[in-house]
């Protein structure tokens, strides 16, 4: 029997993981920039100019979304740790899309060398 563990190193193998200091660069050449966290961890912070689509709902919204026609374009996608993203990478490479890029160690490692990232602004009730 697989664990959730085995499922993800079995992705890792199939996809290209972008090393994070490679990741700006990867970001700028991308048509997407993908985060498949989910929804309330995206509120909390992403990387700038992400676009959220979880990773429970992420084949559905590329079969059903017009926006996602494009087999073609490049698309860099990143969780929490790096997790989800290989399998997202997997599943939307088995459905054709042929530039798809994992960054490697995810939005922690992101977080922990100290880059930006986008916080929403609360409004003030005073």
């Amino acid at each position: 029997m697989k664990t959730a563990h085995d499922l993800v190193a079995a992705a890792k193998k199939e996809i290209q993981e972008v090393a994070l200091t490679e990741a700006d660069t990867a970001i700028k050449a991308a048509d997407l920039l993908l985060d498949v966290r989910d929804a309330d961890e995206y509120r909390n912070s992403h990387i700038p100019g992400a676009v959220n689509v979880s990773r429970g709902m992420l084949e559905f919204k590329f079969t059903n979304d017009p926006a996602f026609e494009n087999r073609q374009m490049n698309i860099v996608l990143y969780c929490k740790n790096s997790g989800r993203s290989a399998l997202s990478a997997k599943a939307l490479k088995e459905m054709g899309y042929l530039h798809v890029q994992s960054i490697e160690g995810g939005f922690d490692a992101w977080v922990e060398a100290g880059k930006d990232i986008a916080k929403p602004e609360l409004p003030t009730f005073e």
